[in-house]
């Protein structure tokens, strides 16, 4: 199939990339690389009247370093993060896991920004970045507001994000030098969605951990008491000390419901667990 006919811009600024999307209201949609809205418009799952392109748009593709955080432009490739065109503050992380994104063609075009506003659960950097601690700066004719990843996404395909509103930038903290970092997906083949995943920032020293598990049928799960799967306090020795029966428990809490789907989840963090550690 072939999209429905609609009209077309390709701004060169922000300010006309927001003046287009205002104009075109609930009928206007974003393209960056267009790598989930492409065949969505090519099945005709969406038929909006305007595309705004902003792949123009220097401003949504640097990338800032500062003191305390990487300052990401919403139209980075996963490629530029992969290749490390673009400073990395995590320790590796997120090079990882953008290299394990679908295929080389897919990272290519594919951008950090285009991801987010896609709310996928199965998507890596929703779940990635979440556990990172990141947030996303968002922006309209209105006004520019700040929220966290882990609060930006609402749902499946689901996100805060209002209709005249832009990802313009992702805020990715410096990671901790006593941080431990982990990041498990499991997928039926390369290049799939998968079907499990979970992404694990533990810092012992700190007493710290957020714990992120996702490709579910709803937002990612961002275990809020993770200290209750180690029995207590986070230590050291928190891999010997984690506790599977309790993990469940909480997954079932969060409304993973079929067994077997939580046995994937539950297999997913377990691996994620020991490679941290």
């Amino acid at each position: 199939m072939k999209p429905a006919p609609f009209a077309y811009e390709r701004p060169r600024d922000l300010s006309s990339a927001l003046t287009s999307l205002a104009g075109g209201g609930p009928a206007a949609k974003i393209m960056a690389g267009g790598q989930s809205l492409g065949p969505m418009l090519n099945l005709r799952l969406v038929a909006p009247e305007l595309i705004v392109d902003v792949t123009g748009v220097d401003e949504l593709k640097q990338a800032d370093l500062g003191a305390d955080e990487l300052v990401l432009g919403a139209c980075v490739t996963h490629a530029d993060i992969e290749d490390g065109r673009v400073p990395d503050v995590t320790g590796g992380a997120m090079r990882a896991v953008a290299a394990n994104i679908a295929y080389r063609a897919v990272r290519n075009r594919g951008t950090i920004g285009g991801s987010l506003s896609h709310a996928d659960p199965s998507a890596d950097w929703v779940s990635a970045l979440s556990a990172l601690g990141a947030s996303v700066t968002l922006r309209s004719q209105a006004g520019t507001r700040k929220i966290l990843i882990s609060e930006f996404v609402t749902g499946a395909l689901q996100s805060c994000l209002m209709p005249d509103e832009l990802v313009v930038a992702v805020h990715v903290p410096k990671r901790a030098a006593s941080s431990q970092w982990a990041y498990v997906k499991t997928c039926r083949k390369t290049g799939e969605f998968a079907h499990g995943l979970c992404a694990v920032l533990i810092d012992p020293d700190a007493g710290t951990a957020r714990i992120v598990i996702g490709a579910i049928d709803a937002a990612p799960i961002l275990v809020l008491h993770p200290e209750e799967m180690f029995g207590g306090p986070i230590k050291g020795d928190y891999k010997e000390r984690f506790d599977a029966r309790v993990a469940d428990r909480l997954l079932s809490a969060a409304g993973v419901s079929e067994p077997a789907h939580r046995h994937i989840h539950l297999t997913v963090l377990k691996r994620a667990i020991r490679e941290a550690a």
